[in-house]
């Protein structure tokens, strides 16, 4: 799946492991550099969907984003690159049929 940034700080923390570490922590940024991998391994959305993490939709004012979680509380969100994201008859986002994800924030949303 292709993969895009919307900050650069984290666009510098996936491609440097150090800097990672530094800013975001041991933990937080092995988490954060596995969930890259496995969104860029997969083919769509739905490839991820059951792995380790806890891929989920957002809700309420995050409608349209997802989030998958690093170490308690924050979670990585970010969108599909698909606008309008697809959707079936019953207006449910089509996992399958989303192939590429923008990287937005790490984020405590609770």
């Amino acid at each position: 799946m292709k993969i895009t940034f919307n900050d650069n700080k984290l666009k510098k923390y996936a491609n440097n492991d150090r800097l990672a570490e530094r800013k975001l922590g041991k933990r937080e940024a092995q988490l954060f550099k596995q969930r890259l991998d496995e969104l860029e391994a997969s083919q769509t959305l739905e490839d991820v969907r059951y792995l380790p993490g806890n891929y989920h939709e957002l809700v309420s004012n995050r409608k349209g984003q997802w989030a998958c979680n690093l170490v308690h509380p924050y979670r990585l969100i970010f969108e599909p690159h698909q606008d309008p994201i697809p959707t079936n008859d019953d207006g449910q986002y089509l996992w399958i049929e989303i192939r590429g994800v923008e990287i937005i924030e790490i984020e405590d949303y609770h």
